[in-house]
């Protein structure tokens, strides 16, 4: 799974990921459905996106599970954290769907993207500016720091980051 503020690499790091273990990435449902309806959204609209979301991530994995020889595992750019977090930081709550589904999905290792990248300008990016990529940045190392599964610290230029996901991984696999 991986996670974190927009405009640090997640779903550069889906890809290369699932081009190195040779699997399938699930992208960020938010992008398509803000794609199709627009960049304006509502609280309303987020419990869509998060369905969306897990729909997604349900039908991918399904397509994993099918394949032959089975790949290892599945990427996951955003998931019901992401979700939480965003809801709770534009709207000031979130509602019991996604936090429910937070409860209900497990994953093995999340892989938290820094962001000591340069953002990059698109129409659907909110938060440009440092300040409030460093409160974001804080929200999910929190969130992360409380909860049980793994995580890592992916930071560096997008080679380096590759090469630190892969290794943690790696790492997960030799448990």
């Amino acid at each position: 799974m991986v996670l974190g503020p927009e405009s640090t690499g997640k779903t550069t790091l889906c890809k290369n990921l699932a081009q190195h273990f040779n699997t399938l990435w699930v992208p960020e449902y938010a992008r398509e459905y803000l794609e199709t309806k627009g960049p304006k959204y509502n609280y309303d609209d987020l419990e869509k996106i998060a369905a969306g979301q897990l729909a997604l991530e349900d039908k991918t994995a399904q397509e994993v599970e099918n394949l032959n020889p089975k790949p290892c595992c599945l990427f996951i750019d955003t998931d019901m954290y992401v979700m939480k977090v965003w809801s709770e930081y534009v709207f000031g709550k979130c509602s019991q769907f996604i936090l429910e589904n937070i409860v209900a999905r497990k994953y093995d290792l999340y892989l938290l993207c820094n962001i000591d990248v340069e953002w990059v300008k698109d129409a659907l990016r909110e938060y440009p500016d440092e300040t409030p990529r460093k409160e974001l940045m804080a929200i999910y190392t929190d969130v992360l720091a409380n909860q049980t599964t793994p995580w890592q610290l992916i930071s560096g230029n997008y080679d380096q980051r590759t090469a630190i996901a892969i290794k943690a991984v790696e790492a997960l696999f030799k448990k």
